[in-house]
């Protein structure tokens, strides 16, 4: 087991969920009720990570991050170093490929809930901001932390972007799905088996716990 590359990708998975909830809850919860023209074209660019192939993703983030792209370039302006292959440049692939997992979950649960109940929280004054704390995120809860786990087991298998973008290098980007390729590159069965049903037990808790949530939101619905 490479245990350097398990504890990175825990990492990496726990702080796209930190960044990602608070974009999927504000992203998520406008898409479900804003009428606007264009917004077919908002959600299918927050679609679009599910469909791409993941190295199409991890081409243009490379080139978008890139020493000669202004990205790159502040960065190293900032902080003295190229900003790919490393580890910040991994967590901002992850962001981006995770999206649709966080998004489309709270935006579903954000549809469920009823104009009907909306309007009369408006009724009795409630405020925009205070009709979500108190009513919406109540029963949106279920969805929320679904696009959380979901966001968290993808980052834990996601290969191609984080190869493009990152590379493998031990203790910096080498996941454990990286670790895992290097592995078998290496003939090592035993230890990419060993990795493998890490990920795949990690997975089948995942599965069974967005059917758990489903199940308590539809119950509550």
């Amino acid at each position: 087991m490479d245990w350097q590359a398990l504890n990175l990708s825990l990492a990496l998975g726990g702080m796209t969920v930190l960044i990602l909830m608070p974009i999927a809850l504000l992203l998520g919860r406008w898409l479900a009720f804003a009428r606007f023209r264009g917004r077919a074209v908002i959600e299918a660019l927050v679609t679009l990570p599910l469909v791409l192939p993941p190295t199409v993703i991890g081409f243009y983030l490379l080139s978008g991050m890139g020493p000669s792209s202004p990205i790159g370039r502040a960065w190293q302006a900032l902080f003295g170093d190229g900003l790919v292959f490393t580890f910040e440049a991994v967590l901002i692939a992850s962001v981006i490929v995770n999206l649709p997992f966080a998004v489309q979950p709270a935006q579903r649960a954000f549809e469920a809930i009823g104009q009907d109940l909306r309007d009369a929280a408006a009724t009795c004054g409630h405020s925009s901001w205070r009709c979500l704390w108190r009513i919406e995120l109540p029963l949106a809860w279920p969805g929320l932390l679904t696009g959380a786990v979901l966001s968290f087991a993808h980052t834990l298998g996601e290969f191609g972007v984080v190869l493009m973008v990152g590379g493998s290098i031990p203790g910096e980007t080498r996941t454990l799905a990286l670790s895992i390729y290097d592995r078998v590159q290496g003939f090592d069965m035993q230890g990419a088996n060993s990795m493998a049903l890490v990920l795949m037990a990690i997975s089948l808790a995942t599965v069974s716990m967005t059917f758990v949530l489903s199940q308590r939101g539809r119950r509550h619905g």
